[in-house]
């Protein structure tokens, strides 16, 4: 028997519980963004209304503005949206354990059981919401995780869409590439310079000529392109271990070199670093993000040899990334790092006969000692010297903004 999997999208769902919060924006075209004196000045979310103006999400506030001189925005309020969001887990946990939440405002829900029907179950999901929360979602619904998402996508707001074997190739095939998760912009470039504009394109492309242009995601898009993925939906429990920690900012102004880099990673890898130490952890795969000017992001990821908690390693390999990958082919706008692979810190160290393991020691006291200084002080109480260069980039304190909150799968992969 087939699964059946849902995909639950809250449709522009900052924007709707700011509306539903104040009435009288309600008909009104209503954009969530940041703080223009801080540069966080950028579109997080926008209303049905706001989308008739073509207004897209990061860009920038003045550019929505000129399209709509009219457009009202609120700031965010990230408790007040993760508020609604575990009022709509609550919905979907009445239905099964099996929900898996992909950021925020999506969850994907496995609902099989013999004799289901999973087009009516998302009927009744959607209207539970919209009269029980005052939001609206719209639900994919297929026998896999990947085809269930393209189905939420498909027709929006406030709608079902079900991907079936049947009619997987009228409704995916035709979409363009970019729609599959996983695909970015990057990959999606690539796969245009090869006339590969659309999921059936991919679909049809051989394996091994994907491979070839990908390496092993090149098996990736094949399979989710085809709908053989077969990835479990987690249980909503398994969701509550954090699986990474991690920060990311948009910088006071653009960074032109690898010394502004370096002073912006060390901030993010200081309180990165501090959350493991505060949750008792360390982790081994160092993530960094990385968006310049043109709003063109990419990620890279690298698995040290041992695990870390400490701030000036986690500030180093993030460095080595950046370098290895980045060539400044324009300045910098946002930076984010992030440590994966997490495990207690009570875990037994392998010790070397040359110290390495005594040093390691030596520094994780000295930064819990920093760390008290700073718990007590203030962020700024005890700072490096590569944090006094430039007072401007180094101010931000992320230990308490801009937080990556985990989500299921690694986005941006490709």
């Amino acid at each position: 028997m087939d699964r059946i999997i849902l995909h639950s999208d809250c449709n522009s769902f900052y924007a709707s519980v700011e509306c539903l919060h104040r009435p009288e924006i309600r008909d009104k075209p209503v954009a969530v963004g940041g703080d223009v004196e801080q540069r966080h000045g950028i579109i997080l979310a926008k209303n049905e209304l706001a989308k008739r103006y073509n207004i897209k999400t990061g860009e920038a506030l003045w550019q929505a503005r000129q399209k709509c001189p009219d457009l009202v925005i609120v700031p965010p309020r990230f408790e007040l949206y993760q508020r609604f969001s575990k009022l709509c887990h609550e919905i979907y946990l009445d239905y099964t354990d099996q929900v898996e939440p992909f950021g925020l405002d999506e969850c994907w829900l496995d609902v099989t059981v013999a004799g289901a029907d999973g087009v009516k179950i998302a009927h009744e999901i959607r209207e539970r919401i919209k009269y029980e929360l005052g939001i609206t979602v719209s639900i994919g619904v297929s026998y896999n995780k990947i085809f269930a998402k393209l189905g939420s996508d498909y027709k929006k707001p406030d709608a079902v869409t079900e991907i079936s074997r049947d009619n997987y190739k009228d409704i995916a095939w035709p979409l363009p590439a970019g729609d599959l998760l996983y695909v970015g912009s990057a990959t999606r470039r690539k796969l245009e310079s090869y006339c590969k504009r659309t999921i059936g394109d991919l679909a049809n492309t051989p394996e091994n000529t994907l491979k070839g242009w990908f390496g092993k995601w090149g098996s990736v898009l094949y399979a989710f392109s085809n709908g053989y993925n077969l990835s479990p939906v987690s249980r909503y429990t398994d969701q509550q271990i954090v699986k990474s920690i991690g920060n990311s900012t948009t910088t006071p102004r653009d960074l032109v070199d690898n010394e502004d880099v370096k002073i912006i990673l060390y901030v993010l890898a200081d309180s990165v670093a501090r959350r493991l130490r505060e949750h008792g952890c360390k982790g081994r795969t160092i993530s960094i993000s990385v968006r310049d000017n043109q709003l063109i992001s990419f990620t890279r990821q690298h698995t040290l040899s041992s695990y870390t908690n400490i701030t000036a390693e986690t500030a180093q390999a993030g460095m080595e990334l950046f370098v290895q990958h980045y060539h400044w082919q324009c300045p910098i706008r946002s930076l984010g790092i992030s440590i994966s692979d997490l495990v207690s810190d009570a875990a037994p160290l392998q010790m070397d006969l040359f110290g390495a393991g005594q040093e390691q020691l030596r520094r994780e006291r000295l930064d819990t000692t920093v760390d008290g200084l700073k718990k007590r002080f203030g962020t700024n109480a005890v700072r490096p010297a590569v944090l006094l260069q430039d007072p401007e980039l180094s101010g931000c304190d992320p230990k308490h903004d801009h937080t990556i909150h985990p989500v299921g799968f690694f986005r941006g992969a490709l």
